[in-house]
Order: C-alpha cells, then structure tokens, then sequence
C-alpha cells in the first residue's frame, strides 16, 4: 500500500522548502534531522509551527522536508510557506484561516543589491563640497 503523501514547495528569500505532509504523530524531519535538531532555535521551531496553530492541528500531521538555499531563518521561512501550502491542499476549508494569519503569501523581501561606485544597497559615500 503506498504511503499518501501531499507535496507543496515553500520560499523565503533564496531559501527554497519541498515539503511532503501525511497524517501521523507530529514528527517533523528536515533533511534527515529532527525539526528541533536541525533549526536548533526555540523562535525558528515556533515560526515552523505556526500554520499548525493557527489550524489547532498539532501533533496531526508528519513533515518530511528537504531545505536548500539561504540561511538558517530563511530555510525556517520557506518550511513554513510550504507546510501551510501542504494543509491548504489537504483540506481546502483551512484556506481562510492561512490566509488570514499570512502563511500562503511568499515573502517577497530579499537582500537590495549593491549599487556600484558606493558602499552598499543604500549607504552612499560621504559627500564633500571641498
């Protein structure tokens, strides 16, 4: 009997989440590792967790996840993207309550560039009159 899984891809940044969702005991592994062990930052793991939350659905569901690209708060980002994605089509009466909490927006913010001929994205070189 083949496992039925529901796959959805979350972004953050450069941060990109396949994500894999089935009904289970809360396990949550990220590239082989444990959740805790793999973001090991009780701030990260609550942004993981928050479409879960917002749903009442904690411990409901297995996350296998496979992160690449960004940082470490990124990556968090991108997990969760792709976790509340994986709830929406699992069960499309969640839709609502992830939208209004934000979970299905990207977060389109990423680094500015920096301009040449000065010192970064924004900051400029002083200016002198003489």
């Amino acid at each position: 009997m083949p496992e039925e899984f529901i796959y959805a891809t979350g972004k953050r940044k450069s941060a990109v989440a396949r994500v894999r969702l089935k009904p289970g005991s809360g396990k949550i592994t990220v590239n082989g590792q444990e959740a805790p062990a793999y973001f090991c930052s009780a701030v990260l793991m609550l942004k993981v967790n928050q479409p879960f939350e917002a749903l009442e659905l904690l411990d409901r569901y297995d996350i296998v996840a496979s992160v690449h690209g960004g940082g470490i708060a990124g990556q968090a980002g991108a997990l969760r993207h792709g976790i509340s994605r994986c709830l929406e089509r699992f069960d499309v009466g969640n839709r609502p309550k992830l939208k209004r909490g934000g979970f299905l927006t990207r977060d389109a913010r990423v680094k500015e560039r920096k301009k040449y001929g000065q010192r970064g994205a924004r900051a400029r070189f002083q200016f002198s009159k003489r």
